[in-house]
């Protein structure tokens, strides 16, 4: 399996700017192919949704897909967005389905601590996302004890949203009190914002339509990558 975010804090080197592919916005019928189309145009890891039309009023793929994901995908990072209600339910199977990290949202649980705890138990990186009008105090505790913190910057359930530029000051807040965590951004991604989520501290870009409807996602994704690792260096010669 892959290890696209086992670089954060190494050797105080801060997070490193990583590109990830909405799938939930490729050919469906035609996954692996198009998953390994963007990991060819240089994809970090593979941004995966499993939605139950419970938690969003959408239903997407589950656990036996990502099984057989997998056995066409062997090597790549599988980082996995739990828009579920009960996202402790799924944590075993998802671990033998062959994830890397399993991102649930904070509204999603009472038990945050037992859940995060839970997904690290099972062999998985933990993620924790939070919906736009949850507020980003919320998470601050658990910042420590997670290895991302996902920032939706638009309403979770559907692709092709518009990109919700207030959010950027929930990772601002992130970035200022945590130099070294990983940030992710989703929703509404591309290159007319990326400029927005790079100087706000984010670094786990995830972007669906902007890359799998591109003519050249490799030069798309390169833009992007090159934005975020400016802004990161930056931040790092300012410390």
């Amino acid at each position: 399996m892959g290890d696209a975010t086992s670089h954060s804090g190494v050797c105080g080197s801060g997070p490193r700017a990583l590109i990830g592919p909405s799938i939930l916005n490729a050919d469906l019928a035609d996954l692996a192919a198009e998953s390994n189309r963007m990991l060819a145009a240089g994809a970090d890891y593979l941004h995966l949704d499993v939605m139950d039309g419970h938690f969003v009023p959408n239903l997407t793929i589950g656990h036996p897909v990502i099984k057989c994901l997998r056995r066409k995908v062997p090597k790549a990072f599988f980082d996995m967005h739990m828009m579920v209600a009960n996202p402790g339910q799924w944590v075993e199977s998802m671990a033998d389905a062959g994830a890397d990290q399993y991102t649930f949202h904070y509204e999603a649980t009472s038990d945050v601590l037992g859940l995060i705890r839970k997904v690290h138990e099972a062999g998985m990186k933990c993620g924790i996302g939070l919906k736009p009008n949850t507020s980003v105090d919320v998470v601050v505790e658990y910042a420590d004890k997670v290895d991302m913190i996902l920032i939706m910057t638009v309403e979770p359930g559907f692709g092709g949203q518009k990109f919700m530029t207030d959010m950027m000051s929930k990772v601002q807040l992130l970035r200022e009190r945590f130099k070294d965590l990983d940030i992710e951004v989703d929703g509404g991604v591309g290159l007319a914002n990326i400029d927005a989520c790079a100087e706000a501290g984010a670094n786990m870009i995830v972007s669906g339509t902007a890359l799998v409807t591109s003519d050249n996602p490799a030069q798309t994704m390169s833009i992007m990558k090159n934005k975020v690792h400016a802004a990161l260096n930056r931040a790092q010669l300012e410390r």
